[in-house]
């Protein structure tokens, strides 16, 4: 199994074959996702909505909170962990733009203060760059109000090990090999093309996430998922807020007291 799917990883890598594999989705009916497609959703939602736009700066120094802005978004806000760039300044000022800047990261307590909840939460290219994406995935849960576009880097699917994922930290050079995606035109995956890279923090690649996975990770982190588009090495899911199926409550110390009596006396409380 391990090998067929090492084969099917490699195929995927091949530019032809990888178009060939989104025609036959096309073909079967299936929604094959796109980049490209990301300002068509953002139009489509934004318009009369507050928006947020987690991880705005990357290559694209704010275009997709500019896009919604221009499709009838306000207020709009732009979350990064670093910036805002020069080319994100000069825009806004060409544009005599609204868009409020915020540095933070998205899963800190003070940076989810100041976003408060908007409708409309974007995050494109964010959760697979943190070691812990179901946080990622609660913090966003915690600001959204309508609806989350998000896109994110994954690998395909594996037969009959659902909600499988892959974490590349320390992982041999041969190991990482298989996930470098330079045949698509990805020049370098940091992490992945080359050893982990402490000092770089949330630009390394931390988890390869199966579709499966991400569609449970959202689910338990409290989204209804309307739309899923499927691509090779990356997913899009459109989500509606849902109320949160896990989340653990610190009980007060009285209360703390009373469940530490309860489980000793039932004699449940020992190592695995």
């Amino acid at each position: 199994m391990v090998l067929r799917y090492k084969w099917k990883v490699r195929l995927f890598k091949n530019r032809r074959l990888n178009l060939l594999w989104q025609n036959w989705r096309r073909w079967r009916g299936d929604v094959v996702g796109n980049y490209d497609h990301l300002p068509l959703h953002i139009r489509q939602y934004a318009p009369g909505h507050s928006f947020a736009d987690v991880g705005c700066m990357w290559g694209v120094n704010g275009e997709y909170s500019f896009i919604a802005e221009e499709s009838g978004a306000k207020p709009v806000k732009a979350i990064d962990v670093f910036g805002p760039t020069p080319e994100f300044e000069a825009k806004k000022q060409a544009r005599n733009s609204s868009v409020e800047f915020i540095l933070g990261d998205v899963t800190d307590a003070r940076t989810i203060a100041r976003i408060g909840i908007v409708d409309i939460v974007f995050c494109a290219g964010v959760l697979y760059h943190h070691p812990s994406p179901f946080d990622v995935l609660v913090a966003l849960r915690r600001i959204c109000g309508r609806t989350l576009i998000l896109r994110t880097y994954a690998i395909p699917e594996i037969s009959g090990l659902p909600n499988a994922a892959i974490y590349f930290p320390m992982l041999d050079t041969k190991d990482r090999h298989l996930w470098e995606l330079s045949g698509l035109g990805v020049s370098r995956m940091v992490g992945v093309t080359d050893a982990f890279q402490p000092q770089e923090g949330y630009g390394n690649f931390f988890w390869g996430l199966t579709p499966s996975c991400l569609a449970s990770l959202l689910r338990t982190a409290g989204f209804c998922i309307d739309f899923w588009a499927n691509e090779a090495f990356a997913q899009i899911a459109i989500c509606s807020p849902i109320a949160i199926p896990f989340a653990h409550r610190l009980p007060s110390e009285s209360e703390a007291k009373n469940m530490a009596a309860a489980i000793s006396k039932a004699g449940i409380a020992r190592p695995c």
